[in-house]
């Protein structure tokens, strides 16, 4: 998809569209963008948001195959691909090269591990995103993208993203043009005499366009493949030639399109003819030349992929093209590695699979003690129809449990195959018209059935079913251990629970607000610890952080905070609590170290004694709202030295101060200065409302709109304020 569009990736100008068609605005964008920059492909994507999050929709794309792109034809924002970077970070992204690639993005690295340049970048206005674009280019393209070609690339985002602003604001929503097929061009002479030309050539000549589709070929070419070239014309070589059908040969057609090098393969025409392919790749398409190949030892090409009995091309079945197979095998491997829990399979499966084979639903079932488990689904929108599979015993007559218990798959290519198979099948009706259950088998047995449903009545072809059943033995690979995963979370997370204060004393005089919060990257627990303890007028606080995120973290955490307990409670000084806290880790050989602040409020004397163990240092807010952090002397971490001693600084604590104990999780962000961080928290605390101290944690907690970065670590908040 190249031309027609004015310097700097101009968005204006004619197009091929049917009168009643709008301009193709975004091809448009695209095709001056990649003309302008030099770049061989690209795609441009708009930014759609639904039930199940925000998800990058490819709107346009140029220069090459759809199949190529099927894969990403959807791309969730949170995935970790080049496009969804680009929003994400509202940056351009750059990637050299396959290492690059490879390193940075295994999902594309292993679906087209080919030699090639990438660049990916936001189209965003005024702070809203609208989309993204990216453009690849031959690897010969040197390894830093340039401040011209940057400039070019934001230049052209910038201005789409003005239109598209535009367009939303007064009701014209920019639709996608991805499915939009352009008029074939008008031959001119001298497109006429070349074609002439080739026909007096004696070899096989061909030219492919940018979807693999035969756009012209000579008479020798179509003798050397024992086909007409009008039966040729305007159909891909794997489809009009079966024995072409070859993941060898499509590799190396690939291989042409993405890296614009030429490349060649040699192919038994039955049913004893070798033949050379030489491809030539550029911008608008690929020239093959096609010649007998030299006969070595045998009569055979010396080199020559795996050969496979052919049939006769009249008796070779039509099979599908199986470049989005290998694609979509290749990417939902790689995904599924990234998995970490149930609800992760779930929307891999839903995000990478339902999209490239059509499907419109999807049901993920399990068995626990001898019944259906429904463990997520997508696509209905009544839960209802799904749910009533919940608990259903294995032994029901059900294709959903027979797939399960038998792991056997079941293909259903319409509504009545199935009735014929199950009369009196539960799922009637679900509106559905076509349906697959795949068996999910790992280490040998069952562990439970994908459900995928069709809109429409669909034909499951001997490839698809291989597919298919495949494509369930990665997932239920990656359902075992997500699931092993999710129940040792859950005993983790309830250990964790457990050992924390459910509620907090109440004293007249303080107000207390607490808040305790898991990461919100990866899924393991942390050893954070938080109490309070009243006595009379005086109320000791405390706050910690255990080293480790495992289930060893949270049980010493709990020792820790119930030794701070005891020690509390016979009466020790904040620093004795903190020496005799240390001895007892050192003494538990537990090999984790322990950071720790610990203090006694004393009301009356609006006093408070603090002492510090390696944890960071906590805020003040005065009345008057300014707020500093406490330059606290203090000792190492607990569990180095057991003969460290632990300094005490006494803190005026006057009536409407805010006191904050916090644990590192609420500071430290990967990439960020914890300096930087502890800042951020001293302006949000300095702007807090001066209402209720839950307000004020939420504040905290959360930043203006919710706003705050993912948590890389738990996060314990404790907010102490006197009121009188």
């Amino acid at each position: 998809m190249s031309g027609g569009s004015a310097p700097g990736g101009s968005i204006s100008g004619g197009s091929a569209s049917a009168p009643d068609e709008p301009p193709p605005l975004l091809s448009l964008a695209l095709a001056g963008l990649m003309d302008d920059l030099g770049a061989h492909s690209g795609a441009l994507y708009l930014l759609t948001r639904g039930e199940g999050g925000d998800v990058l929709d490819m709107a346009a794309k140029g220069g090459l195959p759809r199949d190529f792109s099927a894969p990403w034809e959807r791309v969730p924002l949170a995935s970790p691909l080049p496009v969804a970077d680009a929003v994400r970070e509202q940056r351009v992204i750059w990637v050299p090269g396959e290492e690059e690639m490879a390193r940075r993005y295994p999902r594309i690295a292993v679906a087209l591990p080919y030699p090639y340049c990438l660049a990916a970048a936001p189209i965003a206005a005024s702070g809203t995103p609208y989309g993204a674009v990216y453009v690849t280019w031959p690897a010969s393209h040197p390894p830093e993208l340039t401040d011209t070609e940057r400039g070019l690339l934001t230049t052209a985002c910038d201005r789409l993203a003005l239109r598209l602003q535009h367009a939303a604001e007064h009701g014209r929503p920019v639709v996608s043009e991805y499915d939009r097929h352009g008029s074939p061009a008008t031959a001119d002479a001298g497109a006429i005499e070349a074609v002439r030309a080739l026909s007096r050539i004696p070899d096989g000549i061909c030219g492919l366009d940018v979807n693999g589709r035969v756009a012209h070929a000579n008479s020798a070419a179509g003798e050397l493949l024992g086909i007409s070239v009008a039966r040729l014309t305007g159909r891909p070589l794997w489809t009009a030639l079966p024995w072409l059908d070859d993941p060898v040969y499509e590799d190396r057609y690939r291989a042409a399109m993405l890296s614009q090098r030429p490349t060649s393969f040699t192919a038994l025409r039955p049913p004893g003819q070798w033949l050379t392919f030489q491809l030539y790749p550029g911008r608008t398409g690929i020239s093959v030349h096609i010649t007998p190949a030299p006969a070595a030892v045998g009569g055979a090409p010396a080199k020559a992929p795996s050969q496979q009995p052919q049939q006769p091309p009249q008796q070779q079945p039509q099979r599908p093209s199986r470049l989005v197979t290998i694609a979509h095998i290749a990417n939902l491997a790689i995904a599924l590695t990234e998995a970490v829990g149930v609800s992760d399979v779930i929307d891999l499966v839903a995000d990478e699979i339902m999209p490239s084979l059509g499907g419109s639903s999807l049901v993920i079932l399990a068995s626990e003690n001898g019944r259906l488990r429904v463990l997520g689904q997508r696509g209905y929108r009544e839960a209802r129809i799904v749910e009533r599979f919940d608990g259903v015993p294995l032994t029901a007559q059900i294709p959903g449990a027979q797939s399960l218990v038998t792991g056997v798959p079941s293909f259903f290519e319409s509504r009545d195959q199935l009735e014929r198979v199950y009369p009196e099948r539960l799922e009637t009706p679900d509106g559905m018209a076509a349906w697959a259950y795949l068996p999910l088998i790992a280490s040998g047995r069952p562990v439970g059935t994908c459900v995928l449903g069709f809109a429409e009545e669909h034909r499951f072809s001997t490839d698809e079913r291989a597919v298919l059943t495949g494509l369930g033995g990665l997932i239920a690979q990656a359902l075992e251990r997500a699931r092993l995963y999710d129940t040792k979370h859950r005993l983790a997370h309830g250990l964790q629970s457990a050992l924390l204060p459910h509620s907090l004393p109440v004293l007249d005089g303080l107000e207390v607000a607490v808040r305790y919060l898991p990461g919100t990257e990866g899924m393991d627990i942390g050893g954070d610890f938080y109490d309070l303890v009243v006595s009379g007028r005086t109320a000791a606080a405390v706050i910690g952080d255990v080293q480790g995120h495992n289930v060893t973290a949270a049980a010493l955490m709990g020792q820790v905070r119930t030794a701070v307990r005891a020690y509390t409670a016979v009466g020790q000084p904040p620093g004795r609590v903190l020496e005799s806290t240390n001895r007892l880790l050192i003494d538990l050989d537990a090999e984790l170290l322990a950071s720790s602040v610990y203090l006694r409020l004393d009301l009356d004397a609006r006093l408070a004694r603090v002492a510090r163990a390696g944890h960071p240092q906590p805020l003040l807010r005065d009345p008057d709202g300014e707020v500093r952090a406490l330059e606290l002397a203090g000792g190492p971490l607990l569990g180095v030295d057991p003969a460290a001693e632990y300094p005490v600084t006494e803190v005026a604590m006057e009536p409407g101060s805010v006191l904050a104990l916090y644990t590192d999780g609420l500071i430290e962000t990967p990439g960020t200065d914890i300096d930087d961080g502890l800042r951020a928290l001293a302006r949000r605390f300095a702007t807090a409302p001066e209402g209720p101290l839950e307000a004020v944690a939420d504040a905290l907690v959360t930043g203006p709109g919710d706003d705050m970065p993912p948590r890389s670590d738990d996060t314990a908040l404790l907010l102490l304020r006197p009121t009188r």
